[in-house]
């Protein structure tokens, strides 16, 4: 009897490397004889582990920048009704903070629901000084910051919240905090004093050339007439124009 075949057992049993239904043939090979892939061991990770790995990041990265918008969103929404609810002991507490947080980015105003229209227009300029090498002072001419809003408005069709409130909004806001001395007597009064000076000198610096060190504000405040009612008493009396005069503001080549 010849000999049996590479792998048969006596008797015509059927070869061992045949595989069984459900199972892998030995040796890791499949019905045509290829290797099946393994992970190589020890050497870099292959391209689906490093695409894997950066989709991981991506994910972190993405969801921590969520994460902060959500925070500060939050924050925000709380300090605007802190700062719009009745006085409270918590708004009284923090009110340093809220401050700081709302002035003068998100300050609430609500005359858009019940207007309050301007009684005056004002008119702000701004002159500059200027000290050479000799020592020898030089005082600029009064430059007119107010008629460079208007002519922005008057000729813009869709005219920009800067052009038409800004300069107006901080003079006013300068104004409330500081009463009649010009002097800061809290946080708040002095970060309006440095957002004035810092409005006045960027506008300055856009139209006119040249350095100075010291900058100061004039304010010519003109009351609105009223409107002349048919068969009403006409005041001769003419409306007093009021001046006044910042003091002289220090400021840096920026500035700031």
């Amino acid at each position: 009897m010849g000999r049996t075949g590479r792998g048969h057992r006596a008797g015509g049993s059927e070869s061992a490397d045949v595989a069984e239904p459900g199972r892998l043939p030995v040796g890791g090979r499949g019905a045509t004889g290829a290797a099946t892939a393994e992970p190589p061991s020890g050497g870099e990770p292959g391209p689906e582990v490093r695409h894997s790995g950066r989709l991981r990041v991506l994910r972190a990265v993405t969801g921590g920048v969520v994460a902060l918008c959500l925070t500060a969103s939050l924050v925000h929404v709380v300090m605007v009704f802190l700062y719009v609810a009745p006085s409270n002991q918590i708004s009284q507490r923090y009110s340093r903070q809220i401050d700081a947080w709302i002035y003068p980015l998100f300050e609430q105003n609500w005359r858009v629901f019940a207007p309050d229209p301007e009684s005056a227009t004002r008119q702000i300029s701004v002159r500059t000084e200027n000290t050479s090498v000799d020592g020898a002072h030089q005082v600029s001419d009064w430059f007119d910051l107010t008629a460079i809003d208007d002519a922005d408005v008057k000729h813009n069709i869709f005219p920009s919240h800067t052009a038409q409130n800004m300069l107006r909004r901080a003079y006013i806001g300068y104004q409330e905090s500081h009463g009649n001395d010009d002097r800061s007597h809290s946080a708040r009064a002095l970060m309006f004093q440095q957002y004035l000076r810092n409005i006045a000198v960027e506008r300055l610096a856009a139209h006119r050339h040249g350095t100075f060190q010291a900058i100061q504000l004039r304010v010519v405040t003109r009351p609105i007439a009223p409107p002349v009612r048919p068969r009403a008493p006409h005041s001769a009396a003419n409306a007093s124009v009021d001046t006044r005069y910042l003091p002289w503001w220090k400021v840096t080549p920026n500035g700031n």
